[in-house]
């Protein structure tokens, strides 16, 4: 499989003569491991343009089935795949698309049991669940197990994006110290322009790919906030909290404990 994704120039073609990329940058992404925890509207960008990328091999995780009001915005699926799970239904078409790259389906719940062995399997992970508790999660099991992951959120017609590299850079818990109480789940479904997800998940995908053949400027320390109805981009920087929770030596959470953990936690007084 990877040898069949090195040398396929001609597909990659346009990414081997940028000079940020050349041969050298398309074997890294050939050998470059990603997972996807979430195949919806995020996931689905990001997905494509992975395997596209020729990223060699990708997991993805989700415990969702296909619906028709997913088909604004999760490009992966169609109306024939109403009713079907949405990891198994993405992995057949990224296979379809690129069949030279190696695609892992982890078709369940990402929770604290299974947090930290999926994480440590890959060299990168992308955040594309639309759930707090699940994304200071994805947060604590990266930075406990030193993996770095690109964190994403979107809402109507824009989104929020920041990278995160373990020992390195900030984290979710420096930015917030834990996530606001999820709303009854009975509320109103948030609305989003399906061209959102697309923007957002294109430059999670783009994240991972830099970080891979190591070019250009990460968005560590930053998060970036994107209106598409305004067409504004705004760069938020934010620092280490000397005081966080999982990434300062006054951490409290030193391990993902299935029985124990909890996203809403607060610093010692």
């Amino acid at each position: 499989m990877i040898e069949k994704n090195i040398v396929n120039f001609k597909r990659y073609s346009r990414q081997i003569i940028l000079k940020d990329i050349d041969v050298t940058g398309q074997k890294k992404l050939s050998y470059a491991s990603v997972l996807v925890i979430g195949s919806g509207g995020l996931g689905s960008s990001a997905l494509f343009y992975l395997a596209a990328a020729g990223v060699g091999r990708i997991g993805i995780v989700d415990s969702d089935w296909v619906e028709l009001s997913n088909l604004n915005r999760q490009i992966l699926f169609n109306e024939k795949e109403i009713g079907k799970s949405k990891t198994s239904s993405a992995a057949e078409k990224l296979r379809a698309f690129n069949s030279s790259i190696s695609i892992e389906e982890n078709d369940g719940f990402f929770d604290s049991s299974n947090a930290s062995r999926l994480v440590e399997k890959y060299d990168f992970v992308i955040d594309a669940v639309d759930n707090f508790e699940t994304k200071f999660l994805i947060n604590d099991a990266c930075v406990l197990n030193k993996r770095p992951f690109v964190h994403a959120g979107i809402e109507a017609f824009g989104g929020q994006i920041m990278t995160v590299i373990p020992e390195k850079s900030p984290c979710l818990r420096c930015l917030m110290d834990q996530p606001p109480h999820e709303k009854d789940e009975k509320q109103q479904p948030i609305g989003i322009l399906g061209a959102s997800a697309g923007v957002i998940g294109s430059i999670q995908a783009a994240e991972a790919i830099k970080y891979f053949i190591g070019t250009g400027d990460l968005l560590t320390g930053r998060l970036l906030n994107v209106s598409l109805k305004n067409m504004r981009f705004k760069i938020l920087k934010y620092s280490k909290d000397s005081l966080c929770l999982v990434c300062s030596p006054e951490k409290i959470i030193s391990r993902i404990d299935p029985e124990k953990w909890t996203p809403y936690l607060e610093k010692p007084a």
